[in-house]
């Protein structure tokens, strides 16, 4: 079995290159001096593109995202970003790899997640009909396996293994704070809510070596599909009222509080809009941590451009005593919003 030598984030300019990667975008191009293939080269730091220039692209097989493939060449650089100007492109033989190479994974066990999701619920859910959806849904077998592999996105925030399960730990989490500070909430349809928001992720997105969107995810997206998922635990739950149906799915069709960020509802409860800006809340500071620790110094600086948020974002210097702190109280702040390592 192929060991994995040089990761994406040990790439430096002039760096020399012989090593595996998986093939996230693969796409042919023309030059002056003939066709080209770009590529996005993958592992579990992260991706870098590469180009490999004709007469060499010539010897290239076809190539088509999810292949593995070993890239002979040197890291450049081009628009301020690394790029590796290939030499040799072949396909490789998952046989030959060891998958943990190629998939990020969240930073907690997703079977430590999961029982601190189910413990929410029995925390705090006391209506029998809620905590009765909540357990059926999250102990079914598929659903379970789905969720637990799972990323929580493409190439954005928590893009990982995982990733789907450490989002709506912490998206739950703030809507229970949120509750504390806004008694008026329903806190048990915003907590049924938050655990079901984006459940339909683990049908959207590919899990494993192959990353992106499936055929279904591409056709009815993971809001819809959540609900396609839930109708028939929720057909069985003859005991939950018809209006506390109404409301769950209100607030899952509008957790993206505009039509123009794919909602199919704008929120139009309190609840809704509780989880619209935990969900939000979450993927953003998520976007934000990923971008900084990109660079890896920890020092102050900025980021590069994110296209995501619109701006690079800058990591400032911290109050004089904050970093021990942080430090000292890590555990237990990824326990409350966990973070990928």
């Amino acid at each position: 079995m192929h060991t994995h030598r040089v990761f994406v984030s040990d790439l430096e300019t002039g760096r020399t290159v012989d090593e595996i990667f998986l093939l996230a975008e693969a796409r042919q191009g023309q030059a002056r001096n003939g066709p080209f293939w770009h590529m996005e080269l993958a592992d579990r730091t992260g991706q870098v593109p590469a180009k490999i220039f004709s007469p060499q692209s010539a010897a290239c097989p076809e190539l088509a995202p999810g292949m593995l493939v070993r890239v002979t060449g040197q890291v450049g650089v081009y628009r301020d970003q690394p790029q590796i100007v290939a030499e040799s492109v072949a396909m490789v033989d998952a046989a030959e790899i060891d998958p943990a190479d190629f998939v990020a994974t969240a930073a907690r066990p997703p079977e430590d997640m999961l029982a601190d999701l189910e413990g929410l619920c029995r925390e705090h859910l006391h209506h029998k009909p809620w905590r009765g959806l909540c357990r059926k849904v999250l102990t079914h077998p598929e659903v379970k396996a789905r969720f637990m592999a799972a990323p929580g996105a493409v190439n954005i925030h928590h893009a990982y293994a995982g990733g789907l399960l450490e989002h709506t730990l912490a998206v739950c989490r703030l809507c229970m704070a949120f509750c504390d500070l806004y008694p008026d909430l329903d806190r048990e349809v915003l907590l049924a809510g938050a655990v079901f928001h984006d459940l339909g992720k683990a049908w959207e997105y590919r899990s494993g070596l192959e990353r992106g969107h499936t055929d279904e995810g591409r056709l009815l997206g993971h809001i819809h599909i959540s609900l396609e998922v839930l109708e028939p635990f929720l057909a069985k739950a003859t005991d939950l009222d018809v209006e506390l149906v109404t409301h769950l799915k209100h607030i899952i069709l509008s957790h993206h509080g505009e039509l123009e960020f794919g909602s199919p509802k704008r929120p139009k409860t309190a609840e809704a809009f509780a989880l619209h800006f935990a969900d939000n809340l979450d993927a953003k500071l998520q976007t934000v941590s990923e971008a900084l620790e990109e660079n890896g110094s920890g020092e102050p600086g900025w980021s590069a451009f994110q296209r995501s948020l619109g701006r690079p974002v800058y990591r400032p210097r911290k109050t004089p005593g904050q970093e021990a702190a942080d430090t000292e109280n890590g555990e237990d702040r990824q326990c409350l919003l966990p973070l990928k390592a």
